[in-house]
Protein backbone atom coordinates (compact mmCIF):
# COMPACT_ATOMS: atom_id res chain seq x y z
CA UNK A 1 0.00 0.00 0.00
CA UNK A 2 2.43 2.59 0.71
CA UNK A 3 4.34 1.79 -2.67
CA UNK A 4 0.97 2.96 -4.22
CA UNK A 5 0.36 6.04 -2.48
CA UNK A 6 4.13 6.84 -3.40
CA UNK A 7 2.54 6.33 -7.11
CA UNK A 8 -0.31 8.50 -6.54
CA UNK A 9 1.46 11.06 -4.49
CA UNK A 10 4.38 11.06 -7.53
CA UNK A 11 1.79 11.22 -9.91
CA UNK A 12 -0.36 14.50 -9.03
CA UNK A 13 0.39 17.76 -10.65
CA UNK A 14 2.56 19.99 -8.44
CA UNK A 15 1.07 23.61 -8.02
CA UNK A 16 4.33 24.99 -10.14
CA UNK A 17 3.61 22.41 -13.33
CA UNK A 18 0.44 24.31 -15.01
CA UNK A 19 2.28 28.07 -14.34
CA UNK A 20 5.49 26.58 -16.46
CA UNK A 21 3.33 25.54 -18.93
CA UNK A 22 1.63 28.48 -18.71
CA UNK A 23 4.70 30.68 -19.22
CA UNK A 24 5.77 28.53 -22.23
CA UNK A 25 2.99 29.36 -24.46
CA UNK A 26 2.55 32.94 -23.61
CA UNK A 27 6.44 33.03 -24.22
CA UNK A 28 6.02 33.61 -28.13
CA UNK A 29 3.94 36.86 -27.31
CA UNK A 30 5.58 38.09 -24.54
CA UNK A 31 9.07 37.99 -27.01
CA UNK A 32 7.49 37.62 -30.75
CA UNK A 33 10.77 38.23 -32.46
CA UNK A 34 12.01 34.82 -30.55
CA UNK A 35 9.62 32.78 -31.70
CA UNK A 36 11.76 30.68 -33.81
CA UNK A 37 14.29 29.52 -31.20
CA UNK A 38 11.60 28.88 -28.76
CA UNK A 39 10.03 27.00 -31.62
CA UNK A 40 13.72 25.16 -31.64
CA UNK A 41 13.89 25.17 -27.90
CA UNK A 42 10.36 22.72 -27.46
CA UNK A 43 11.79 20.63 -30.42
CA UNK A 44 14.99 19.83 -28.81
CA UNK A 45 13.01 19.48 -25.51
CA UNK A 46 10.69 16.95 -27.03
CA UNK A 47 13.43 15.27 -28.20
CA UNK A 48 15.59 15.69 -24.51
CA UNK A 49 12.49 14.09 -22.82
CA UNK A 50 12.76 10.93 -25.61
CA UNK A 51 16.27 10.12 -24.42
CA UNK A 52 15.48 10.71 -20.66
CA UNK A 53 12.95 8.07 -20.85
CA UNK A 54 15.53 5.47 -22.24
CA UNK A 55 18.55 6.81 -20.30
CA UNK A 56 17.02 8.37 -17.36
CA UNK A 57 14.21 5.32 -16.64
CA UNK A 58 15.22 2.29 -18.59
CA UNK A 59 19.11 2.78 -17.82
CA UNK A 60 20.54 2.28 -21.74
CA UNK A 61 22.51 4.72 -22.58
CA UNK A 62 22.72 5.69 -26.65
CA UNK A 63 24.95 7.71 -28.39
CA UNK A 64 23.08 6.82 -31.69
CA UNK A 65 19.57 8.90 -30.74
CA UNK A 66 19.36 10.85 -33.61
CA UNK A 67 18.75 7.47 -36.26
CA UNK A 68 14.64 8.17 -34.43
CA UNK A 69 15.04 11.78 -34.94
CA UNK A 70 16.57 11.88 -38.55
CA UNK A 71 14.32 8.92 -39.52
CA UNK A 72 10.97 11.18 -38.48
CA UNK A 73 12.35 14.06 -40.34
CA UNK A 74 12.78 12.57 -43.31
CA UNK A 75 9.59 10.41 -42.95
CA UNK A 76 7.98 13.67 -42.92
CA UNK A 77 9.39 15.30 -45.76
CA UNK A 78 9.08 12.56 -48.25
CA UNK A 79 5.09 12.34 -46.74
CA UNK A 80 4.92 15.20 -47.88
CA UNK A 81 6.40 15.58 -51.27
CA UNK A 82 4.75 12.38 -52.95
CA UNK A 83 1.90 11.55 -50.39
CA UNK A 84 -0.27 14.16 -48.60
CA UNK A 85 0.94 18.01 -47.33
CA UNK A 86 -1.26 17.72 -43.94
CA UNK A 87 1.35 18.26 -41.37
CA UNK A 88 -1.06 15.74 -38.83
CA UNK A 89 -0.85 13.15 -40.63
CA UNK A 90 2.95 13.41 -41.41
CA UNK A 91 3.30 13.12 -37.43
CA UNK A 92 1.67 10.49 -37.08
CA UNK A 93 3.85 9.01 -40.48
CA UNK A 94 6.71 10.19 -38.51
CA UNK A 95 6.29 8.65 -35.25
CA UNK A 96 4.87 5.36 -36.99
CA UNK A 97 8.07 5.07 -38.66
CA UNK A 98 10.69 5.56 -35.67
CA UNK A 99 8.42 3.54 -33.39
CA UNK A 100 9.11 0.70 -36.01
CA UNK A 101 13.16 1.44 -36.53
CA UNK A 102 12.58 1.59 -32.53
CA UNK A 103 11.59 -1.93 -31.97
CA UNK A 104 13.54 -3.30 -34.48
CA UNK A 105 17.01 -1.98 -32.83
CA UNK A 106 15.89 -2.47 -29.20
CA UNK A 107 16.66 -6.10 -29.69
CA UNK A 108 19.73 -5.40 -30.53
CA UNK A 109 19.97 -2.93 -27.70
CA UNK A 110 19.44 -5.40 -25.44
CA UNK A 111 22.20 -7.58 -25.65
CA UNK A 112 25.82 -7.34 -24.28
CA UNK A 113 26.79 -4.39 -21.52
CA UNK A 114 26.85 -0.43 -22.08
CA UNK A 115 29.75 -0.07 -24.13
CA UNK A 116 28.43 -2.65 -26.69
CA UNK A 117 24.78 -0.55 -26.91
CA UNK A 118 26.53 2.72 -26.86
CA UNK A 119 28.39 1.21 -30.23
CA UNK A 120 25.35 -0.65 -31.62
CA UNK A 121 23.14 3.18 -31.15
CA UNK A 122 25.75 4.75 -32.89
CA UNK A 123 26.16 2.67 -35.82
CA UNK A 124 22.24 2.66 -36.32
CA UNK A 125 22.72 6.50 -36.52
CA UNK A 126 25.49 6.12 -38.62
CA UNK A 127 23.90 3.35 -40.82
CA UNK A 128 21.21 5.52 -41.68
CA UNK A 129 23.44 8.53 -42.29
CA UNK A 130 24.74 6.88 -45.06
CA UNK A 131 21.77 5.32 -46.41
CA UNK A 132 19.80 8.99 -46.62
CA UNK A 133 23.38 9.87 -48.44
CA UNK A 134 23.77 6.72 -51.41
CA UNK A 135 19.72 7.20 -52.06
CA UNK A 136 20.07 10.11 -53.71
CA UNK A 137 16.71 9.71 -56.21
CA UNK A 138 15.17 9.46 -52.46
CA UNK A 139 16.84 12.04 -50.50
CA UNK A 140 18.63 14.13 -52.93
CA UNK A 141 21.46 12.86 -51.14
CA UNK A 142 23.73 16.09 -49.41
CA UNK A 143 21.26 18.51 -51.02
CA UNK A 144 18.19 16.71 -49.27
CA UNK A 145 14.56 17.67 -49.48
CA UNK A 146 14.20 21.50 -49.75
CA UNK A 147 11.30 23.39 -50.17
CA UNK A 148 8.64 21.85 -48.85
CA UNK A 149 5.11 23.09 -48.57
CA UNK A 150 2.93 21.82 -45.70
CA UNK A 151 -1.14 23.04 -45.39
CA UNK A 152 -1.74 24.70 -42.61
CA UNK A 153 -2.56 23.57 -38.88
CA UNK A 154 -5.63 22.64 -38.64
CA UNK A 155 -6.70 24.20 -41.95
CA UNK A 156 -6.79 27.36 -40.40
CA UNK A 157 -2.85 28.19 -39.41
CA UNK A 158 -0.06 28.92 -41.62
CA UNK A 159 3.60 28.21 -40.88
CA UNK A 160 4.22 31.98 -40.94
CA UNK A 161 7.99 33.12 -41.31
CA UNK A 162 7.93 34.86 -37.53
CA UNK A 163 7.66 31.31 -36.51
CA UNK A 164 4.32 31.78 -34.41
CA UNK A 165 2.21 29.04 -35.71
CA UNK A 166 5.32 26.76 -35.58
CA UNK A 167 6.03 27.92 -31.99
CA UNK A 168 2.49 27.03 -30.98
CA UNK A 169 1.95 23.95 -32.95
CA UNK A 170 5.84 22.69 -30.94
CA UNK A 171 4.59 23.41 -27.87
CA UNK A 172 1.02 21.89 -28.13
CA UNK A 173 2.48 18.27 -29.60
CA UNK A 174 5.22 18.60 -26.42
CA UNK A 175 2.79 19.40 -24.04
CA UNK A 176 0.27 16.44 -25.02
CA UNK A 177 3.59 13.93 -25.84
CA UNK A 178 5.09 15.31 -22.37
CA UNK A 179 1.49 14.65 -20.77
CA UNK A 180 2.06 10.93 -22.13
CA UNK A 181 5.48 10.32 -20.92
CA UNK A 182 4.62 11.66 -17.39
CA UNK A 183 1.69 9.30 -17.07
CA UNK A 184 3.88 6.74 -17.64
CA UNK A 185 6.93 6.99 -15.70
CA UNK A 186 4.61 7.44 -12.67
CA UNK A 187 2.64 3.94 -13.72
CA UNK A 188 3.38 0.50 -11.98
CA UNK A 189 5.27 0.42 -15.76
CA UNK A 190 7.37 2.87 -14.63
CA UNK A 191 7.87 1.52 -11.41
CA UNK A 192 9.24 -1.47 -12.83
CA UNK A 193 11.57 0.69 -15.19
CA UNK A 194 13.33 2.08 -12.34
CA UNK A 195 13.50 -1.45 -10.68
CA UNK A 196 15.60 -2.58 -14.14
CA UNK A 197 17.63 0.74 -14.30
CA UNK A 198 18.50 0.41 -10.44
CA UNK A 199 19.33 -3.28 -10.41
CA UNK A 200 18.25 -5.52 -13.83
CA UNK A 201 19.34 -8.91 -12.12
CA UNK A 202 17.11 -8.56 -8.86
CA UNK A 203 14.06 -7.13 -11.23
CA UNK A 204 14.51 -10.62 -13.24
CA UNK A 205 14.71 -12.08 -9.58
CA UNK A 206 11.03 -10.86 -8.67
CA UNK A 207 9.46 -11.24 -11.75
CA UNK A 208 9.87 -8.16 -13.47
CA UNK A 209 9.47 -9.03 -17.74
CA UNK A 210 12.58 -6.69 -18.01
CA UNK A 211 13.40 -7.36 -22.10
CA UNK A 212 9.46 -6.51 -22.28
CA UNK A 213 9.56 -3.71 -20.12
CA UNK A 214 13.17 -2.06 -22.21
CA UNK A 215 11.54 -2.85 -25.43
CA UNK A 216 8.42 -1.27 -25.09
CA UNK A 217 10.18 2.03 -23.70
CA UNK A 218 12.80 2.48 -26.07
CA UNK A 219 9.98 1.81 -29.02
CA UNK A 220 8.09 4.56 -27.08
CA UNK A 221 11.23 6.77 -26.97
CA UNK A 222 11.92 6.23 -30.54
CA UNK A 223 8.04 7.53 -31.56
CA UNK A 224 8.96 10.68 -29.56
CA UNK A 225 12.37 11.80 -31.28
CA UNK A 226 10.91 10.59 -34.35
CA UNK A 227 7.57 13.18 -33.43
CA UNK A 228 10.77 15.38 -32.55
CA UNK A 229 12.30 15.23 -35.97
CA UNK A 230 8.99 15.44 -38.05
CA UNK A 231 8.24 18.66 -36.16
CA UNK A 232 11.66 19.98 -37.06
CA UNK A 233 10.96 18.90 -40.79
CA UNK A 234 7.34 20.73 -41.08
CA UNK A 235 8.73 24.07 -39.51
CA UNK A 236 12.12 24.92 -41.25
CA UNK A 237 10.89 23.16 -44.62
CA UNK A 238 13.20 20.77 -45.33
CA UNK A 239 15.18 18.26 -44.18
CA UNK A 240 18.78 17.56 -44.72
CA UNK A 241 21.82 14.95 -43.67
CA UNK A 242 22.52 17.14 -40.40
CA UNK A 243 19.42 15.50 -38.58
CA UNK A 244 21.80 12.25 -38.79
CA UNK A 245 24.79 13.73 -37.32
CA UNK A 246 26.95 12.48 -34.23
CA UNK A 247 25.70 15.89 -32.82
CA UNK A 248 22.23 15.99 -32.17
CA UNK A 249 22.32 12.64 -29.83
CA UNK A 250 25.45 14.50 -28.08
CA UNK A 251 23.91 17.57 -27.41
CA UNK A 252 20.69 16.13 -26.34
CA UNK A 253 23.15 13.96 -23.60
CA UNK A 254 24.37 17.41 -22.54
CA UNK A 255 20.81 19.10 -22.32
CA UNK A 256 20.62 15.86 -19.97
CA UNK A 257 23.35 16.57 -18.37
CA UNK A 258 22.53 19.99 -17.58
CA UNK A 259 18.71 19.52 -16.38
CA UNK A 260 19.55 16.33 -14.84
CA UNK A 261 18.58 12.89 -15.77
CA UNK A 262 15.73 10.53 -14.36
CA UNK A 263 13.54 13.63 -14.35
CA UNK A 264 11.47 14.73 -17.44
CA UNK A 265 11.67 18.63 -16.51
CA UNK A 266 15.16 18.17 -16.55
CA UNK A 267 15.72 17.18 -20.38
CA UNK A 268 13.68 20.58 -20.94
CA UNK A 269 14.92 22.63 -18.45
CA UNK A 270 18.30 21.47 -19.94
CA UNK A 271 16.94 22.24 -23.34
CA UNK A 272 16.20 25.66 -22.22
CA UNK A 273 19.60 26.58 -20.62
CA UNK A 274 21.50 24.90 -24.15
CA UNK A 275 20.12 26.57 -26.54
CA UNK A 276 19.96 30.18 -24.78
CA UNK A 277 23.68 30.08 -23.97
CA UNK A 278 24.16 28.75 -27.60
CA UNK A 279 21.89 31.30 -29.47
CA UNK A 280 23.74 34.49 -26.37
CA UNK A 281 27.07 32.86 -27.13
CA UNK A 282 27.41 32.57 -30.73
CA UNK A 283 26.17 36.36 -31.08
CA UNK A 284 29.06 36.91 -29.04
CA UNK A 285 31.80 34.85 -30.77
CA UNK A 286 30.66 32.73 -33.05
CA UNK A 287 33.91 30.77 -33.49
CA UNK A 288 34.51 29.81 -30.04
CA UNK A 289 31.00 29.73 -28.60
CA UNK A 290 31.68 25.78 -27.91
CA UNK A 291 34.88 26.58 -25.88
CA UNK A 292 32.32 28.64 -23.04
CA UNK A 293 29.73 26.00 -23.77
CA UNK A 294 32.43 23.35 -22.73
CA UNK A 295 33.87 25.60 -20.13
CA UNK A 296 30.37 26.18 -18.17
CA UNK A 297 29.31 22.30 -18.22
CA UNK A 298 32.85 21.73 -16.65
CA UNK A 299 31.51 23.91 -13.84
CA UNK A 300 28.70 22.46 -13.78
CA UNK A 301 30.13 18.93 -13.18
CA UNK A 302 32.89 20.26 -10.38
CA UNK A 303 30.38 22.37 -8.71
CA UNK A 304 27.28 20.24 -8.66
CA UNK A 305 23.61 21.27 -10.36
CA UNK A 306 22.83 22.27 -6.90
CA UNK A 307 25.36 24.07 -5.58
CA UNK A 308 25.45 25.98 -9.10
CA UNK A 309 23.43 28.64 -8.04
CA UNK A 310 24.98 29.32 -4.70
CA UNK A 311 28.60 30.56 -5.34
CA UNK A 312 29.78 30.92 -1.78
CA UNK A 313 29.69 27.21 -1.34
CA UNK A 314 31.35 26.48 -4.36
CA UNK A 315 34.44 25.98 -1.57
CA UNK A 316 32.99 24.02 0.67
CA UNK A 317 32.90 20.32 0.62
CA UNK A 318 29.84 18.44 -0.38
Amino acid sequence: MSAQRDLLRASRIKAWEPVVWLLAFASPLLFPTHALIINEIAIVGLFAVSLDLVLGYGGIVSLGHAAFFGLGAYASALFCKHVNPDPHLGLLVSMGAAAVLGLAASFTVLRGSDLTRLMVTLGVALILLELANKLDWLTNGIDGIQGLMFSPVLGKFEFDLAGRTASYYSLTVLLVLFIVARRIVHSPFGATLKAIRDNRLRAMAIGIPVHARLVAVYTLAAAMAGAAGGLFTQTSGFASLDVFEFHRSADTLLMLVIGGVGWLYGGLAGAVVFKLMQDWISGITQQYWGFWLGLFLVVLVLVGRDRLLKPWTWWKKA
